[in-house]
C-alpha cells in the first residue's frame, strides 16, 4: 500500500489573487500541501496582490522572525475621491474637482511623504486600538482616534499621471507610482494622506506588491501553480535568504541542539535573528546573541 510523500518542511512564495484574504490563502495552502500546519507572514488586503510569504510544516516556526521589514510595491492612486477605506472596496465619501492638480504639486507632495514619517493607518484596518481591531470599532458606529505611528518610506515614486473622469462625473487624475517601505506602512493611507495634502482627496484603486524582504515575484507562483505542482523553498535556503548564518562544527551544533548557550562571535548583533548550519550545511537552529551568548529560537536539526 502506498502512502502519500510527507510535505517538506520550507516557505512557499504565494502571489495572492485580487478577492482573497491571506487567511483564505492559507486555508487554500492547507488544501494544496495537505498539512494544517500553514501560516503567513505579514498580511495583505484582499483588493491587493503580489506575494504573499507562507510557511509550510517546521517552517512555520520561521515566520515570526523572518528578516521582511522592507517591502515594495506598485500601485494606482486616484486624486479627487475619498473612501470610507481609503481604497477602492469602500464607498465614496467626497468627491472634489482634481483636473487643476499639477505635477509640480504631485510631486511636493510626494516628497512630504517620503523618509521617516509619522503615519495614521487607515481606520478600516486590522490595527488593534485598547484591545478591538478598528475595523470592528468602525463597524460598530464607534468615533475614535488612531495614534500616528513612525514609518520609513525609503522610495515613493510617481510613473505616469493620467487624467481621467469617474463614474459621477468627477475629473480625478491616476497616479501609477512604486513605493519601497517599512513593515506596518499603509499604502492606501499614503494614497488618501497624498489627496489631502493637494486638497482634493486621494484613495487607492490597485495595489501589487512585488517584494517582501528578500522575497520577489520572481520567486512567486500562482495558487494555480501551486496546485499543479507545489513548489516549496526548503528551510535551508530560506534561512540564509533571511538570516546572518553562522556555520559550526558537529560538537558545537550538538551542543546547541542540546540547549548549551555557547558563546557568539562578536560580529553577529544582540537581539537578531542568526541561522546555524552545520558543517554539512544542515540548517540546524535559529538563535539570537544574549550577551555575548546563543538564545534558542527554533530548533530544526
Amino acid at each position: 500500500m502506498s502512502t502519500a510523500a510527507k510535505t517538506p518542511d520550507g516557505l512557499v512564495i504565494v502571489d495572492k489573487p485580487s478577492g482573497f484574504t491571506s487567511h483564505d490563502v492559507v486555508a487554500k495552502m492547507r488544501g494544496i500541501a495537505r498539512t494544517r500546519r500553514v501560516g503567513h507572514a505579514g498580511t495583505l488586503d484582499p483588493m491587493a496582490t503580489g506575494v504573499l510569504v507562507l510557511g509550510v510544516e517546521r517552517a512555520t516556526k520561521l515566520l515570526g522572525h523572518l528578516a521582511l521589514t522592507e517591502k515594495e510595491y506598485l500601485g494606482t492612486i486616484r486624486l479627487g475621491q475619498n473612501t470610507i477605506t481609503d481604497d477602492a472596496e469602500g464607498e465614496i465619501i467626497s468627491s472634489t474637482d482634481a483636473s487643476k492638480v499639477t505635477r509640480e504639486g504631485i510631486d511636493a507632495g510626494v516628497a512630504e511623504l517620503t523618509g521617516a514619517i509619522m503615519q495614521v493607518p487607515s481606520k478600516v484596518s486590522a490595527i488593534k486600538i485598547d484591545g478591538k481591531r478598528s475595523y470592528a470599532r468602525v463597524r460598530g458606529g464607534e468615533e475614535f482616534e488612531i495614534p500616528a505611528r513612525p514609518v520609513t518610506v525609503s522610495s515613493f515614486r510617481v510613473y505616469d499621471v493620467r487624467e481621467a473622469v469617474a463614474e459621477d462625473g468627477t475629473a480625478v487624475v491616476d497616479l501609477v507610482v512604486s513605493v519601497v517601505c517599512s513593515s506596518g506602512t499603509y499604502i492606501r493611507a499614503l494614497a488618501r494622506d497624498l489627496g489631502a495634502g493637494l486638497g482634493v482627496g486621494g484613495h487607492l484603486t490597485a495595489l501589487r506588491r512585488t517584494r517582501v524582504g528578500p522575497y520577489g515575484l520572481d520567486a512567486a507562483r500562482t495558487l494555480d501553480q501551486h496546485q499543479e505542482s507545489l513548489t516549496v523553498m526548503p528551510v535551508a535556503q530560506a534561512a540564509t535568504a533571511a538570516f546572518a548564518r553562522w556555520d559550526v562544527d558537529a560538537r558545537r551544533g550538538a551542543l546547541l541542539l542540546n540547549g548549551v548557550r555557547l558563546d557568539m562571535p562578536d560580529e553577529y548583533e544582540t537581539g537578531k535573528a542568526v541561522g546555524v548550519f552545520g558543517p554539512d550545511g544542515t540548517f540546524l537552529a535559529l538563535v539570537e546573541s544574549q550577551k555575548g551568548k546563543a538564545k534558542s529560537l527554533a530548533v530544526f536539526g
